[in-house]
C-alpha cells in the first residue's frame, strides 16, 4: 500500500463530513477540502467515521484459541483456572507464537492499534510463553503496540518460584507485573508481592481482582491504600470487579471515590464476565458485570476489553473490541447517544490512558494512526458494530476494505 495517500469522503466524529484526509511521510498533512489536497493516490472512503485506532487493555494471548484442548464441563471461573493450568503445561514457544499471532490478526483487523496481553509466568509455563509474545511484540509492531505484562494467575504465597520467574520476565524486557490475588491464600500477602515487583523494576501493576459476585471480602480497599502509600498513583490497573454489581449504591460509590482518588482504573470485561458469573439454573441470573458507566461518573478510568478469546474463560469472540462495547451497552442497557459514545470512549481513550500508550489524535501535524468505520458517527459505531473500512499505521494504508457493493435485480 502506499506511503503517501489521500482518503476522500470522511466523516468526523463532530459531525463534519465531506471531507479528506491526506497522509505523507507518516503523518497527517491536511483534513479538509478534496480540492485543497495534495497530488497523491485517492481512495473513496464513502462517508466513513475517521477516528483513533482502538485499544485493547486486557487480553490473554498466551492461552487463546485452546478450546480443543479444555473441555468445558461447568463453565465456572475455578474450571476455567484448573483446566488452563492442566492444557499450559504442555505449552511450547512456538505454539504460544502461532496462537498469538491468530489474535492479533483478528484485533488488526478489527481495529486495534495498541495492546496489553498478560502473559502467565509460572513453574508449568515456566517462560516459554513469554519468550513467544517477546517475538510477536517485535514482529507485529508495524501494525500494533504490543504492551507485555508478566502476570501470576495461580497466586504467590503458595508457590514462591513464581517471584523469582515474574523478576526474571521482567528483567528480560516485560513490560509490567499483574497479580491475581483470588487465587492465592493470602490476597494481601499477594498484593503487596506484585507491588513490590512494580517498585523494584519501576514498571505500573495490574490485577485480576475481586471476580465474583459476593458483596463481601473485597481486595480493592487495599490495592487502593497500597497504591497511595507506595505512590504508584496512574499506574494501577484492576480487571474484573465483578462485586461492584453486587455492592449496594453507598459501597459501590464509596469504593469508586476510593479508586478515583488512589488513581486506580478499572478493565470491565463483558464477555468473561457474564459467561462464568452466576448460577445457570437460576432463571434469573445476574449480568454479572461491573457497572462500568456509574463508576465512571465517580472520576474512576474505566475501559472495556476482550480478555480471552475462545478458551474455558470465554469459548467465543473474534477480538472485536467494537463487538465488546456493544455487548457492554447491551447487558448495562444503554440506549442514548451520549451513553453510547461514552463507551466508545471505554475503547479508545480510557484505556489508551490506564495503559499509558500514546493514542494520536487524527489531526494535520499529528502520527497517522488512526482507522475508518462504515458508520457515521462513533454512537452509531457502537449500535452497528460498524464494519472496518480503512487501517491506517505508521502512515501507512494497512488495510483498505471499502463497503462491497450490492448487486440487485434476477
Amino acid at each position: 500500500m502506499p506511503e503517501g495517500f489521500i482518503l476522500d469522503g470522511i466523516t468526523l466524529p463532530d459531525g463534519r463530513d465531506n471531507l479528506s484526509v491526506a497522509v505523507a511521510d507518516g503523518r497527517i498533512v491536511a483534513i479538509g477540502d478534496a480540492d485543497a489536497m495534495p497530488t497523491l493516490p485517492r481512495f473513496p472512503a464513502g462517508g466513513a467515521l475517521l477516528v483513533p485506532g482502538f485499544t485493547e487493555a486486557h487480553i490473554h494471548l498466551d492461552k487463546a484459541m485452546i478450546l480443543g484442548r479444555c473441555p468445558i464441563c461447568e463453565g465456572t471461573l475455578s474450571e476455567a483456572v484448573r483446566l488452563t493450568a492442566a492444557a499450559k503445561r504442555a505449552f511450547t514457544e512456538e505454539d504460544v507464537h502461532a496462537r498469538g499471532s491468530t489474535v492479533l490478526e483478528m484485533a488488526v483487523r478489527a481495529g486495534t492499534q495498541r495492546m496489553r496481553s498478560f502473559v502467565e509466568v509460572d513453574p508449568r509455563a515456566g517462560l516459554r510463553s513469554f519468550a513467544a509474545l517477546k517475538r510477536l511484540r517485535a514482529e507485529w509492531a508495524d501494525l500494533i503496540e504490543l504492551q507485555i505484562c508478566a502476570f501470576a494467575q495461580e497466586g504467590l504465597t503458595q508457590e514462591p518460584e513464581t517471584l523469582d520467574l515474574l523478576a526474571e520476565a521482567l528483567a528480560a524486557g516485560a513490560d509490567l507485573v499483574g497479580g491475581c490475588p483470588y487465587t492465592d491464600r493470602d490476597p494481601v500477602a499477594h498484593v503487596g508481592l506484585i507491588f513490590d515487583l512494580g517498585q523494584r523494576f519501576g514498571v505500573d501493576v495490574d490485577f485480576h481482582a475481586d471476580f465474583d459476585l459476593d458483596p463481601e471480602g473485597s481486595i480493592l480497599p487495599e490495592i487502593c491504600a497500597q497504591t497511595e502509600a507506595r505512590g504508584w498513583q496512574g499506574r494501577v490497573t484492576v480487571g474484573h470487579a465483578t462485586k461492584f454489581a453486587a455492592f449496594p449504591p453507598d459501597r459501590r460509590e464509596r469504593i469508586a471515590a476510593q479508586m478515583a482518588a488512589a488513581g486506580v482504573g478499572l478493565v470491565v470485561l463483558p464477555a468473561t464476565d457474564s459467561f462464568l458469573n452466576g448460577n445457570r439454573d437460576d432463571p434469573l441470573r445476574p449480568r454479572g458485570i461491573a457497572p462500568a458507566t456509574a463508576i465512571a461518573r465517580q472520576g474512576v478510568t474505566v475501559a472495556l476489553a476482550t480478555n480471552n478469546v475462545q478458551n474455558p474463560f470465554t469459548p467465543f469472540g473474534d477480538a472485536s473490541l467494537l463487538r465488546m462495547a456493544g455487548l457492554y451497552a447491551n447487558l448495562d442497557q444503554l440506549a442514548s447517544d451520549a451513553d453510547l459514545r461514552r463507551v466508545f470512549g471505554m475503547i479508545t481513550e480510557a484505556p489508551a490512558r490506564l495503559i499509558r500508550l500514546d493514542q494520536p489524535v487524527p489531526e494535520p501535524g499529528a502520527q497517522a494512526d488512526f482507522i475508518l468505520l462504515d458508520a457515521p458517527s462513533p454512537e452509531a459505531a457502537v449500535r452497528g458494530n460498524a464494519a472496518i473500512v480503512a487501517v491506517v499505521k505508521g502512515g501507512r494504508l494497512r488495510l483498505w476494505s471499502p463497503r462491497p457493493a450490492l448487486i440487485r435485480g434476477m
